[in-house]
C-alpha cells in the first residue's frame, strides 16, 4: 500500500516509524513532516487542512491509505473530503471530531450517555462566567471551549487565578477557541490516558499510558502540550479500565452513531481516576503527543494493520498483541517553552543514538541546515526507548538525553515518578 501521513510532529514521526515496519506499507509519504521524518520517509509540503489540497495530492501520488495525525486536519474535516473521494482515511470526520473540538459538545454527549465527568458551566461571557466562579469558589478549571494545542485548560488553585484566566480566554489570549469557556469542578484523583481504536460501532482499547503535563519537575509550573510519558500507566488497571469502556467510552461511540455521526479512528480518553472510579476529563479525537511515541514504541508494526481495520470497518474480531513491557518518552524543548523561544539553535549529538525497535529519537520541531540538525519549535526531541521494566526504559531514554549536545533545551528529568 501507499501511505499518506498527515503532520509534522514527533506524533507524527512515531507513526511513520510503526508503519514503516509493517511489510504492507510499499510507500510512505508524510506531509510536511520534519527533519527526522525525512530520514526515512518522502516528506511533502502540502496545506494538510485544506481537504480539496489533500485529495488531489492523494489521488497524483496513488494513494491507498492516509493516516490523520493532529486534530487540526480533522476539525476542518480533511477526513470528510477524502471520504466522499473514495479515499480510505484513518481519523473522524468533522462532526465526530467536535468531541475535542468543542468542550461543551463534549458535556452534552456525557450528559446524553450518562458517562461520569466533573460537573461543569458553559459561558459566551466574561462576566457570567466570572459570576460562577465566585459561587463555586476554588481549586476549579477553565478551559477554552476550542482547539488550543493543548494549552487551553487552567487549573486555578485561587478565584484569583481563575478570575484572571476568563480574562485572558476572553480577550483573546487562545484566539477563537477562548470565545466560549467551559468552567469545570476541579476533580481529585489520578489521571491517565486510555486509547481505543472506534470503527463506528466496534470499540478496541490499544493502550493506555499517564503524561506530564506541566512544565517543571515534580508536576510544577504552566501546563504544556506534554513533557513526557510512559506506558502502560499502573493506575489504570484492567478492573478500571473495563469501567470506563463500559460507563464512558461504549455510551459516548452508541450515542454519536445514533446522532448520526459515527466515531472512527482513534479516541483517546483522559481520565481521572480516584479509589478506582474512572471519570472523564476530556476526549482527543487523536493520539496524544507524546503519549502516542510510547504506544508505538510497543505496538510496532501492528500499529498499521490495527488503524487499517479501523478505517474499514472491521475492528471486531482484530486483536492486540502486548508484549509484557514498559516504555518512556522523554521530551526535550527549547528553554523558555512554553514561553517565547529562541528557534535556530543546534542540535548536535543526534547521529550517535540509538535507532533500534527499542529505542529511538523521534523529531518534533527540528529542521535541516547546513548539515547540522536545528530546532524550530518548542517541545523539539522525543527520546523513547522500551524495557522489561519502566526503570530499565527510563534508563534507556535519559542515556540517549546525556548524549544530546542542545545546550538550548531542556527535559524533565523524573518522567515516570508517580510509577516508579
Amino acid at each position: 500500500m501507499n501511505i499518506l501521513i498527515l503532520g509534522g510532529g514527533g506524533r507524527e514521526h512515531s507513526l511513520a516509524w510503526a508503519v514503516l515496519q509493517n511489510p504492507k506499507c510499499d510507500k510512505l509519504i508524510v506531509a510536511p513532516g520534519n527533519a527526522g521524518i525525512a530520514r526515512i520517509a518522502t516528506c511533502a509540503a502540502l496545506d494538510i487542512e485544506d481537504g480539496g489540497e489533500v485529495v488531489t495530492f492523494a489521488e497524483v501520488n496513488a494513494i491507498d491509505f492516509v493516516i490523520i495525525g493532529p486534530e487540526a486536519p480533522l476539525a476542518a474535516g480533511v477526513a470528510d473530503r477524502l471520504r466522499e473521494a473514495g479515499i480510505l482515511v484513518f481519523g473522524p470526520s468533522a462532526a465526530a471530531a467536535r468531541l475535542e473540538a468543542s468542550k461543551s459538545f463534549t458535556k452534552e454527549i456525557c450528559d446524553a450517555a450518562g458517562a461520569p465527568t466533573a460537573a461543569y458551566g458553559h459561558f459566551t461571557d466574561a462576566e457570567s462566567a466570572k459570576a460562577h466562579i465566585r459561587q463555586q469558589g476554588a481549586p476549579i478549571v477553565v478551559k477554552a471551549d476550542g482547539l488550543a494545542a493543548g494549552k487551553g485548560v487552567i487549573v486555578a488553585e485561587t478565584e484569583e487565578q481563575a478570575l484572571a484566566a476568563i480574562d485572558d480566554m476572553f480577550d483573546g489570549a487562545f484566539g477563537q477557541a477562548g470565545a466560549e469557556v467551559v468552567i469545570e469542578e476541579f476533580m481529585e484523583g489520578e489521571e491517565a490516558s486510555f486509547f481505543v481504536l472506534c470503527d463506528g460501532e466496534t470499540v478496541l482499547p490499544v493502550g493506555t499510558a499517564q503524561d506530564h503535563k506541566r512544565v517543571g519537575e515534580g508536576d510544577t509550573g504552566p501546563n504544556t502540550g506534554g513533557m513526557g510519558a510512559y506506558s502502560p500507566a499502573p493506575v489504570l488497571t484492567e478492573a478500571v479500565a473495563q469501567k470506563a469502556l463500559d460507563r464512558i467510552v461504549r455510551p459516548t461511540v452508541n450515542e454519536m452513531k445514533r446522532r448520526g455521526t459515527p466515531y472512527q479512528g482513534v479516541l483517546y480518553v483522559g481520565l481521572m481516576i480516584k479509589d478506582g472510579e474512572p471519570r472523564l476529563v476530556e476526549y482527543n479525537a487523536r493520539f496524544g503527543d507524546p503519549e502516542c511515541q510510547a504506544l508505538m514504541m510497543r505496538l510496532g508494526a501492528q500499529a498499521m494493520d490495527l488503524m487499517h481495520a479501523a478505517a474499514e470497518g472491521r475492528l471486531d474480531g482484530m486483536q492486540v498483541n502486548w508484549a509484557d513491557d514498559h516504555a518512556m518518552t522523554v521530551v526535550m524543548a527549547a528553554q523558555g517553552y512554553p514561553g517565547a523561544y529562541d528557534k535556530g539553535s543546534v542540535i548536535g549529538g543526534l547521529e550517535g543514538l540509538p535507532e533500534t525497535s527499542s529505542a529511538m529519537c523521534f523529531h518534533a520541531g527540528t529542521a535541516r541546515q547546513d548539515g547540522t540538525f536545528v530546532a524550530t519549535g518548542g517541545r523539539v526531541l522525543n527520546l523513547t526507548a522500551r524495557g522489561a521494566t519502566l526503570a530499565e526504559a527510563r534508563d534507556a531514554v535519559y542515556a540517549m538525553a546525556d548524549a544530546v549536545d542542545w545546550p538550548g533545551g531542556f527535559l524533565r528529568r523524573d518522567i515516570g515518578w508517580r510509577a516508579l
